[in-house]
């Protein structure tokens, strides 16, 4: 929270990614309200998921593209322009009272176009981030905006709920582009005052990276492979990422095998407590976890992490509730703090010129991971039963707590001997 206070530049950096964040989930919300009342809504709902979901497998590509771009502040904010003209032709197209399905395939394809480009903006924002506060104080930064962002979720969802209550869908739309256009303002104002401190001579010699897409790869995969342990690390948080994301699915089955032990109020209630749970142990272990445990290593945050997995998991075996919640809480809080130590190790280890193909590449491997091993999990799930599913999660946790230590003491073991009087934590 301190670099958001402290640094005016990324503090409206910051805000304006908070501003499109926010008008995103609002016109999510209220288009999937739109297609839910459809005749075929099972139809138009995936079409949305869709549109939704694969944007998300560019992002390694946007990466590259943002390493190769010279002006980032100046292209992060002609996409927030471009993505201002989309949504205003959506409210056009909500106002103008077409044919329902020719609305919603129309709009499909514009919100498909729009986070196509928000990929590309996204690979922007690490490297502008660097720019704005330095490799050192990088982790603090993102972990601020990853945590208020979850906050804005939560938030947004709620308040979207009561606009949709006064709010026509076109209004909803047009506020949505308005976000993008005030987003856009912001950026615009930061990348001037950065090009204007910005001594000439630099300017010109800021590097882009001309490498091909496989070999920018490969020399990110190099790099990462050169320090000891982070790419065990990098497979590690992926699996504990997929772990967290599938007990999701397994512990909704397991509540509903379990109604009389398992139940707060009502079924629905209690989807909606541990997804506030999670949330809030995301968005805190986000923000103040880079402050409070600077000094702890990512090894150290991860052997935590897969301990309350371990623990959440067991707690839905026996199908306690009032373990798996607290337990559920502190997981979250930890793989977050996980993710951006993580993170932060790899900014200060690839070239910053393949900084945004390295994180696209992270966030690739991280978010695969997550939709694999749910599907695996709840296919046992299906096929056999939940405590079957469960035990195979526990064996993937205890697999990966058992490569984490031996990872650390090797880590541990190397620094020791090239330094004899470091200190083992």
């Amino acid at each position: 929270m301190n670099v958001f206070l402290k640094n005016s530049g990324y503090r409206r950096f910051s805000i304006a990614s908070f501003l499109s964040s926010a008008g995103d989930i609002l016109f999510y919300l209220a288009f999937m309200t739109y297609a839910s009342k459809l005749h075929n809504y099972s139809l138009a709902l995936s079409l949305i998921a869709i549109s939704e979901s694969v944007p998300k497998l560019f992002e390694i590509f946007g990466g590259y593209l943002a390493d190769k771009t010279k002006k980032k502040f100046r292209n992060i904010f002609l996409m927030a322009l471009a993505r201002f003209i989309l949504y205003a032709i959506v409210g056009i197209l909500f106002a103008s009272h077409i044919s329902d399905w020719t609305l919603v395939i129309a709009v499909v394809i514009i919100n498909l176009i729009s986070d196509t480009f928000g990929s590309y903006s996204g690979g922007l924002v690490a490297p502008l981030i660097v720019d704005l506060v330095g490799k050192d104080e990088f982790g603090e930064a993102t972990g601020f905006t990853s945590g208020i962002s979850q906050i804005i979720n939560i938030t947004a969802q709620f308040i979207g709920s009561g606009l949709l209550l006064f709010m026509s869908y076109s209004n909803l739309a047009f506020l949505n582009a308005a976000t993008f256009l005030a987003a856009g303002a912001l950026y615009a104002s930061v990348g001037l005052k950065q090009n204007k401190t910005r001594d000439a001579q630099v300017e010109k010699e800021v590097e882009v990276n001309d490498q091909k897409f496989f070999a920018t790869m490969k020399s990110s995969f190099l790099q990462v492979k050169k320090q000891a342990g982070l790419l065990t690390i990098v497979l590690v948080v992926a699996l504990l990422n997929g772990a967290l994301n599938s007990m999701e699915s397994l512990i909704s089955i397991v509540m509903a095998a379990n109604k009389s032990t398992m139940i707060i109020s009502s079924y629905s209630f209690t989807i909606a407590i541990m997804g506030v749970v999670v949330a809030a142990g995301a968005a805190l272990g986000s923000m103040f976890g880079p402050q409070v445990f600077k000094k702890t290593s990512v090894f150290s945050i991860i052997l935590t992490a897969i301990i309350f997995a371990l623990a959440t998991t067991l707690a839905a075996l026996f199908a306690n509730i009032y373990v798996i919640l607290p337990c559920y809480f502190l997981l979250a809080m930890t793989a977050s703090l996980g993710s951006i130590k993580l993170t932060q190790w790899l900014v200060n280890t690839v070239d910053q010129k393949i900084l945004a193909s390295s994180v696209g590449l992270l966030n690739t491997i991280l978010m695969a991971t997550a939709p694999l091993l749910t599907t695996i999990l709840t296919t046992i799930s299906g096929t056999t039963n939940v405590h079957y599913a469960l035990f195979a999660l526990l064996a993937v946790e205890a697999l990966v707590l058992v490569t984490t230590i031996k990872m650390s003491i090797k880590v541990v073991r190397n620094k020791k001997e090239k330094d004899p009087h470091v200190a083992i934590t």
